[in-house]
C-alpha cells in the first residue's frame, strides 16, 4: 500500500499527473481542479494516495489534501460508486457543496455530476447522510479554501465567455493579488482587464 508520493510533476493530462519520485514516474489520477495547481508547481508536491487493485489494473489516486482522500474512501464505500465516479464527484463539486447536497437531499445538484443518475443520487443521500453530519461538524471553512473556490468560480465564468481556461485562471489569480475579500463580480471584472491587456500585447 502506497500512503503518499512526494515528487516532481513532469506531465499532466485531464485527470492525471505523472510524478517523478527518485527517477520513477508514477501516473496518479487526481481531481481536475488540482491539476492546474500541481502542474504549475516548480517544486515537489506531496499527494496522499489510494491504490485501487483490480484483476486487470492497479491504479493510484492522489489528493493534495487528506480531507479529500478521506472523502474519496467514503465515496467508494457506497454501493455502485467506483473510483472513477468518486473522482468525478471530487472534480465537479466542492466538498462543502457535496456535504450540503447530501444533508439537504438535493438530488438535482448531485445528478449534475457525470456518472450520477437519479438512483445514484438517492443512494448517496441514503447511505451518506449520517456520515456527512460528522464530516460537516469537523469542517471549518478557511480563508484559503474560500479564496480558491472564488478563483474556480470566476475562472469558470470567464471560460463560459469564450476565454481559454489557463489564461482565465492566470488572470483571476493575478487580479486577486491586489484585492482584499473580493466578490466574484470584482474578480471577473478585474480579470477581464488582465485578459484584454494580454490580447493587446
Amino acid at each position: 500500500m502506497i500512503a503518499y508520493l512526494d515528487g516532481t510533476p513532469v506531465a499532466a493530462g485531464d485527470r492525471w499527473v505523472v510524478l517523478d519520485v527518485n527517477g520513477i514516474g508514477y501516473r496518479v489520477y487526481v481531481p481536475q481542479p488540482e491539476i492546474r495547481e500541481i502542474s504549475r508547481a516548480q517544486k515537489k508536491v506531496k499527494l496522499h494516495t489510494y491504490m485501487a487493485v483490480r484483476e486487470d489494473a492497479i491504479n493510484l489516486y492522489g489528493f493534495l489534501y487528506e480531507s479529500e482522500l478521506e472523502m474519496f474512501t467514503i465515496l467508494i464505500g457506497v454501493s455502485g460508486i467506483g473510483p472513477q465516479i468518486a473522482l468525478n464527484i471530487l472534480s465537479q463539486i466542492t466538498l462543502e457543496d457535496f456535504v450540503l447536497a447530501i444533508l439537504t437531499g438535493d438530488e438535482k445538484s448531485l445528478t449534475r455530476i457525470t456518472g450520477i443518475g437519479q438512483k445514484g443520487a438517492k443512494r448517496l443521500i441514503l447511505e451518506l447522510r449520517d456520515k456527512m453530519k460528522k464530516v460537516q461538524a469537523a469542517m471549518a471553512p478557511t480563508p484559503a479554501g474560500k479564496n480558491e473556490q472564488l478563483t474556480r468560480d470566476a475562472t469558470s465564468a470567464l471560460v463560459s465567455l469564450g476565454f481559454a481556461e489557463n489564461a482565465s485562471y492566470d488572470a483571476v489569480k493575478a487580479a486577486a493579488k491586489g484585492m482584499t475579500s473580493p466578490s466574484i463580480q470584482d474578480l471577473i471584472k478585474a480579470a477581464l482587464v488582465q485578459l484584454k491587456e494580454g490580447e493587446r500585447r
